[in-house]
């Protein structure tokens, strides 16, 4: 069973799904994402495990979202992704993937289905 979680240490919801998945035996591999954020293909693949839109993942409130203008409808979704990719802080975290499934560790008990 492999685990990976793309994780923020400094979210809450972040160490909470992480602690959650731990409490059940699983050990994942962290990606700190912000680090090492995941490439184009990667973030695509997520999105498609998630069944959501780019937009769908991505954290409005975040000054880079203004500062690109990504609330124009007119963005591509190659587009999105790219800018998901050069601007990790726009990813909603955490995603924990398994087997080619992934959920949204928002609220943490959600990533328990892929368990």
């Amino acid at each position: 069973m492999s685990v990976s979680i793309y994780h923020n240490p400094r979210c809450s919801k972040s160490r909470e799904t992480l602690k959650l998945l731990e409490e059940h035996g699983v050990r994942p591999q962290i990606i700190k994402y912000l680090e090492t954020p995941p490439d184009h293909a990667t973030l695509s693949a997520i999105l498609g495990m998630l069944g959501l839109q780019p937009r769908d993942l991505m954290r409005p409130k975040e000054k880079e979202y203004k500062e690109l203008g990504l609330d124009d409808p007119a963005l591509t979704r190659e587009q999105l992704i790219d800018a998901m990719v050069s601007h990790p802080r726009l990813i909603e975290r955490p995603i924990v993937v398994k087997d080619g499934k992934a959920a949204l560790g928002r609220p943490p008990e959600s990533v328990l289905d892929l368990l």
